[in-house]
């Protein structure tokens, strides 16, 4: 048995050398050896360019609630938000995405409220705009945080109206972009609806607005928190199984992708993210399109959770987790750790 793997020793892998040692021929490890080597040949960078912070907005003045589900995030006021976002703004976040908590009573089955200028998000954009006007603005246009049922579209019995919904959604988007968005991010997985969306803006002299398309939207088990963010997750009647994709399918995102990139979008985005690295990749090498991931409020809340009780290391799981994105292929997160990843990577 000795002799075999001698034998095996000096023809697979090289011969001794005289201190003992194998003489390999290759031997990957000098390339991790020292911190500087390890720098130099790395294949994946992360930077606080490729960051997106999404923010959850409520009535008020000088208020910060706190989200039970995802400890360390809290909801803003639009003054507390145009506090927060300064700082973000200074350690080099590029964008800030933008999602409101609607008092119950302004919640009606249709959404109404979607369409008002003056409804939260549409002031805060504004204000946004004129304290913070170097950072990118995005919004999501969805009927859920407006309707009483919590769902992204118009309801009949208990099946979605997909034209009847996609009309009010290119109102959404257009009063959204009257106050200030930079980027439309249509989430409600609704057919047509970035052309639609397009089209509107287009008509309305908006042609500078992009359009950041929820192309590979899951069904998802990881969107609790969220829900709880916003105040939906009581609201919502049933699920949306019917619109949002079967978390098993993998060729229908490069399908609905296709269609996104036919009817205008400017980027696409993969929602959850790591669960679903795989399918970043997919559209990211077909279509080559600028290309997003969003760690959502699930995966944002079990690092937060397991940090929080000792079980990882949340500076390490949050950069890690990060740059897992960027190696498979996303040109930035979407991520609710945004301003504490960048202050992280500055130190560094």
């Amino acid at each position: 048995m000795h002799e075999t793997f001698g034998k095996l020793s000096r023809t697979t892998a090289g011969a001794h050398a005289p201190d003992g040692t194998l003489d390999l021929p290759h031997r990957p490890r000098r390339n991790r050896r020292a911190d500087w080597a390890r720098r130099l040949t790395r294949e994946t960078t992360l930077t606080v360019d490729d960051l997106i912070w999404p923010i959850f907005l409520i009535d008020g003045e000088m208020r910060r609630e706190p989200v039970a589900s995802m400890p360390g995030v809290e909801r803003f006021s639009i003054d507390e938000a145009v506090r927060a976002v300064s700082e973000a703004a200074a350690l080099g976040v590029p964008a800030v995405a933008l999602f409101p908590f609607t008092d119950p009573e302004l919640r009606d089955p249709d959404g109404r409220e979607a369409l008002n200028g003056g409804n939260l998000v549409c002031r805060a954009l504004r204000a946004l705009k004129r304290e913070v006007p170097h950072i990118g603005l995005i919004t999501d246009v969805a009927l859920d945080p407006y309707t009483s049922h919590g769902h992204d579209g118009v309801l009949d019995g208990d099946r979605i109206l997909n034209d009847a919904t996609v009309e009010l959604l290119v109102l959404q988007a257009l009063t959204q972009a009257e106050a200030g968005a930079d980027v439309i991010a249509p989430s409600d997985m609704m057919d047509g609806r970035v052309g639609a969306i397009r089209a509107g803006l287009d008509e309305a002299g908006r042609a500078d607005v992009q359009i950041m398309a929820y192309a590979a939207k899951y069904a998802s088990a990881f969107y609790g928190p969220f829900r709880d963010a916003i105040g939906t997750k009581k609201a919502l009647v049933g699920d949306k199984k019917t619109y949002q994709m079967d978390p098993a399918n993998g060729d229908e995102a490069e399908r609905e992708a296709e269609l996104d990139v036919a009817e205008g979008a400017d980027m696409l985005m993969v929602k959850p993210g790591l669960p679903y690295l795989d399918i970043v990749r997919r559209l990211k090498d077909r279509f080559r399109m600028p290309t997003y991931a969003y760690q959502v409020s699930g995966e944002y809340a079990m690092i937060a959770a397991a940090a929080q009780n000792g079980w990882l290391d949340r500076d390490a799981a949050m950069l890690e987790s990060l740059a897992c994105f960027k190696r498979a292929g996303a040109d930035g997160v979407l991520t609710y750790f945004a301003p504490e990843a960048a202050r992280r990577m500055k130190e560094r």
